[in-house]
């Protein structure tokens, strides 16, 4: 059985409470310690048992971001013990680690990114990425002056948060709608987006509204910079596997009265889409920046030709 902390941290990731690629792995991976130091079992089969059942109830919370199936093939993969204590304390050992290994990513990443950023640069970004501050933050620190149009990005507004975190960081902000976008990209001098998954071709599936944004990006000849740690990476896709796209509830995009009053109308409310490879110019990792048709080399280097998942049940 499942622990009610496990669920507590499986419903804060459905319902947006914890946002983010980074932030969800992380939360993925202190729910799985959690789990094994709750857990009454006494063999490590059981206990091995006990994490693929909590992994399941989490891995199925956001079909989207890879970082959350990644986190948890990290934590199951690496764990051992040939007793159930010694299993237990390998779990809260790896997680440890795990989440000590992604604050240093971040970092890592930032430097990297922050050095395509020059003195001056208006940066445009869309919905809000931890990878994609970071760049910004290290720029700063580097005494750069850097500037920002930030999307709202609706129906959840999560450029809210980016606005008022570069705004702490000393960077001058503009907030715009999502549709005003294309008018400020003359002013603009890179668009800068995270990711919550890069496929083996290059895509990079962010926030809805990302696709429309590099194109017309393109059109205006500003480059279009991806920031995502290689937890991102996406390596069912290696196997041609697709990426099921997250589809979110209608309240978000209308209130019930106002559907009501509407009428008899669907609502469609994506929370993501894909944007090729062709109109991304680099990918930036903590392990340097690279093209997005490179990454499946990155790809492979981290997760190998195939991929397992070690939260389903042994045959």
């Amino acid at each position: 059985m499942v622990s009610e902390a496990v669920e507590r941290t499986a419903e804060r990731i459905a319902t947006m409470e914890v946002r983010g690629a980074a932030t969800i792995a992380r939360a993925a991976a202190e729910a799985l310690a959690t789990a094994a130091e709750e857990s009454d079992a006494d063999t490590p089969e059981a206990l091995r048992a006990d994490l693929r059942e909590a992994a399941r109830v989490l891995h199925d919370t956001r079909p989207t971001a890879v970082s959350l199936p990644n986190a948890l093939r990290v934590v199951l993969t690496d764990v051992q013990g040939e007793t159930a204590s010694e299993l237990r304390a390998s779990v809260v050992e790896t997680v440890d680690a795990f989440v000590a290994g992604l604050d240093a990513a971040r970092d890592d990443l930032g430097r990297v990114g922050a050095n395509r950023l020059r003195d001056g640069d208006t940066v445009m970004t869309h919905c809000h990425s931890t990878d994609a501050l970071a760049c910004v933050e290290h720029a700063v620190e580097d005494g750069k002056s850097i500037s920002a149009y930030v999307k709202e990005t609706r129906p959840r507004q999560q450029g809210h948060v980016t606005a008022h975190q570069l705004a702490e960081l000393g960077v001058d902000v503009t907030l715009i709608v999502d549709s005003a976008a294309h008018r400020y990209l003359d002013d603009v001098d890179h668009v800068l987006v995270g990711a919550d998954a890069v496929t083996a071709d290059g895509s990079v599936i962010n926030k809805v509204g990302t696709a429309g944004l590099a194109v017309s990006a393109r059109e205006r000849g500003v480059p279009v910079l991806c920031a995502a740690q290689t937890l991102k990476l996406h390596p069912d896709t290696l196997a041609g596997h697709s990426v099921e796209i997250e589809m979110r509830g209608e309240s978000e995009v209308i209130e019930a009265g106002e559907r009501e009053r509407v009428g008899d109308i669907e609502v469609a409310n994506p929370a993501f889409d894909v944007t090729p490879a062709r109109f991304v110019d680099a990918v930036v990792t903590e392990r340097g920046q690279f093209p997005p048709q490179a990454v499946v080399t990155l790809m492979r280097e981290r997760y190998g030709d195939a991929t397992t998942d070690p939260w389903a049940e042994p045959e």
